[in-house]
């Protein structure tokens, strides 16, 4: 059973702006902290970003000030805007649910490529 998925990936310039949405089972969505990583080529997985229930938002300082995590509960989708894109931000990016302290619940991922 797919319990997050993601949608919004893509090629952008240098510059611009992407949305990245998940949407997730409602039973994992309403009690978890939510949040998004990224890996890059030959890189370690990175968080991005994490939002609580009660919308407490938290950010990597790598993308603090560009990106921005919302989640809607009415719909149980979680998005991450993401602006000033530059080429280091070139990833796949994951939605996750945290579970007792553990990433237990993940996407399926979607590439970025910040390219001109």
């Amino acid at each position: 059973q797919v319990q997050l998925v993601e949608s919004g990936g893509g090629l952008v310039q240098p510059g611009g702006s992407l949305r990245l949405s998940c949407a997730v089972a409602e039973s994992i969505f309403k009690v978890n902290i939510m949040g998004w990583h990224r890996q890059a080529p030959g890189k370690q997985r990175e968080l991005v970003a994490t939002i609580t229930t009660g919308g407490f938002r938290n950010y990597a300082d790598s993308v603090k000030g560009r990106f921005t995590i919302s989640r809607d509960t009415g719909k149980n989708t979680m998005d991450l805007q993401m602006n000033s894109l530059n080429s280091e931000d070139t990833a796949v990016y994951y939605c996750a649910a945290l579970r007792l302290g553990q990433w237990e619940y993940w996407g399926q991922g979607t590439q970025v490529t910040v390219s001109s």
